[in-house]
């Protein structure tokens, strides 16, 4: 599903955000990209999820090498396999639970009636099936959380890339979107946590550790150098 190779990113300034990450996600897993602030697990996301183009290396997603991909033809391979989940929700206020997730597949080029229907059955896949018609003040932090996962589950994507999607909840509604998380991978969806909580990372099955744009370790390769398998080790620092 991901392969990156020798992938740097820099940014105006001499700015080095990657220093020459290489990593292979296979289809199916469910990972972890864990680092404190300034590790560049940011700027990894916005590398898969092709909302940034590398300085260097190759990037190939579910079998596209991004890098030779024209705009529109990398923004169809966004809409049609990859899907976002982000920390700050990102929910329009004032619009039901049922058109904020319609909304995010616009750019798919579904009518109206289509775009619902497929956003009513994402919301019902997340537990929100009879909250259709709730604005975001009238839902908790958790259900809005479960709202901005169907918004990215409702294009069906064969990759959701969550970026800190506990960060903003209290630990009995994290703990229920993380249980949702490994649901939607245990369906066949692969998926990437990015976030700075060890003990978040420590309930997945594979932990990337980055630390100063660089992959550090990787429990699917070195095992023992794993620090983030184990909770005692303490949570590193708030951020990116």
């Amino acid at each position: 599903m991901i392969a990156l190779r020798d992938v740097t990113k820099e940014y105006p300034g001499g700015v080095r955000a990657l220093g020459g990450v290489s990593l292979d996600v296979a289809a199916g897993e469910l990972v972890a990209i864990v680092g404190p602030s300034g590790s560049g697990k940011s700027t990894m996301l916005h590398v898969l999820g092709t909302l940034d183009r590398p300085t260097s290396g190759t990037v190939h997603i579910d079998g596209h090498d991004v890098g030779r991909l024209p705009d529109a033809k990398l923004s169809a391979l966004r809409a049609s396999t990859i899907g976002f989940v982000f920390q700050q929700f990102h929910l329009a206020s004032g619009t039901r639970a049922l058109d904020n997730v319609a909304d995010g597949l616009l750019y798919r080029g579904l009518r109206l009636g289509a775009r619902r229907d497929r956003a009513a059955a994402a919301l019902d896949r997340v537990g929100l099936g009879h909250r259709l018609d709730h604005e975001p003040h009238e839902l908790s932090g958790g259900e809005r959380q479960r709202v901005a996962i169907a918004t990215g589950l409702a294009g069906e994507p064969a990759l959701l890339l969550a970026d800190e999607p506990t960060g903003a909840l209290d630990s009995v509604s994290g703990d229920g979107v993380m249980a949702l998380l490994r649901e939607l991978n245990g369906a066949g969806t692969t998926v990437v946590v990015i976030t700075h909580d060890r003990e978040i990372a420590a309930g997945l099955p594979r932990r990337v550790r980055m630390r100063d744009g660089l992959v550090r370790s990787d429990s699917a390769t070195d095992p023992a150098t794993d620090p983030a398998a184990d909770p005692a080790s303490g949570r590193a620092g708030v951020g990116r």
